[in-house]
């Protein structure tokens, strides 16, 4: 089975192309194998994500994957950090696609005792494919040139499936999308990006980057108000909507799919809390902050 996933997409050349994109995301690119593919955040000053990307690095180039209508805003925001770097930042959304293999389906090429990135030749195309977790066991994102999408997609394994499925399934493992779910101008640690979480991007130990000092006073003090939970209820409600508990604001939901979402609330909010997510009744479950994959 696979899922087209709605995606937009940077690539960044030059020598200094590894330090430049390290010194801008919250994760440790530099110790990243190559290739190898690092999930990331790129914070405001205030340490709120402004982009959630997996950044691939390669021996010619770093390639970022974000979700879609995401590459235009991070392209403007690397070119202003630009000053006596070698590198040049290029946004190829409409040269690339992407699609997610789901786990269990064999994808020719892809070694699955192999490194989390790999290229290789798919229906005489050059692919290059990432070890992803989008439904609570990783699966492999596939990015390919869009005039070879005939071809590559003929070559995938079993039948496509549609995005709402995917998406269900990353709501029951407790995964989130930060675009699709509106998690933006959220803190990491809220929303299941911390050491620990289901999508874990962040590194302590990296250096200096945009936001960085509120990460490492967040660290040191544990302090974040919020945490990342699933909801069940049968909606639907729209990614963005209040979460609320006796009359007062306790969060926000994600998009609803399948049972329910994936929401940022208080967490003073315990285990089977009943709550109201746009008029709609929903149960807080705290198992969204279970595993490690990226």
């Amino acid at each position: 089975m696979w899922t087209r996933i709605p995606s937009s997409s940077l690539r960044v050349t030059g020598a200094d192309r590894v330090d430049f994109v390290h010194g801008q995301m919250t994760n440790n690119l530099r110790g990243a194998p190559t290739p190898g593919l690092v999930p990331c955040a790129f914070l405001n000053v205030r340490g709120q994500i402004e982009q959630f990307a997996r950044v691939y690095k390669r021996e010619q180039d770093v390639y970022l994957h974000l979700d879609e209508g995401q590459a235009g805003a991070l392209a403007a925001r690397l070119r202003r950090y630009i000053i006596f770097d070698q590198v040049e930042v290029q946004d190829v959304s409409d040269e690339l696609r992407s699609v997610h293999v789901w786990p269990g389906a064999q994808l020719p090429g892809w070694q699955a005792d192999g490194g989390d990135a790999q290229t290789f030749t798919l229906a005489g195309s050059t692919v290059l494919a990432g070890r992803v977790n989008r439904t609570g066991t990783p699966g492999v994102d596939l990015h390919y040139l869009a005039r070879h999408e005939a071809e590559v997609l003929a070559a995938l394994p079993g039948a496509a499936v549609p995005l709402t499925e995917l998406d269900a399934a990353r709501v029951q493992a407790g995964i989130p999308d930060v675009t699709r779910d509106a998690l933006t101008g959220t803190l990491p640690q809220e929303v299941g990006l911390d050491l620990g979480g289901p999508l874990p991007a962040i590194s302590y130990r990296k250096g200096c980057y945009v936001g960085q000092e509120i990460m490492a006073r967040l660290e040191a003090r544990g302090n974040a108000r919020y945490h990342l939970v699933r909801l069940t209820g049968e909606g639907p409600w729209e990614a963005g909507a209040e979460v609320s508990a006796d009359g007062k604001v306790v969060g926000q939901a994600g998009l609803h799919a399948g049972p329910g979402s994936v929401a940022r609330v208080r967490k003073e909010l315990a285990e089977g809390a009943a709550v109201q997510v746009a008029g709609q009744p929903a149960t807080v479950h705290l198992a969204a902050q279970q595993g490690t994959h990226a």
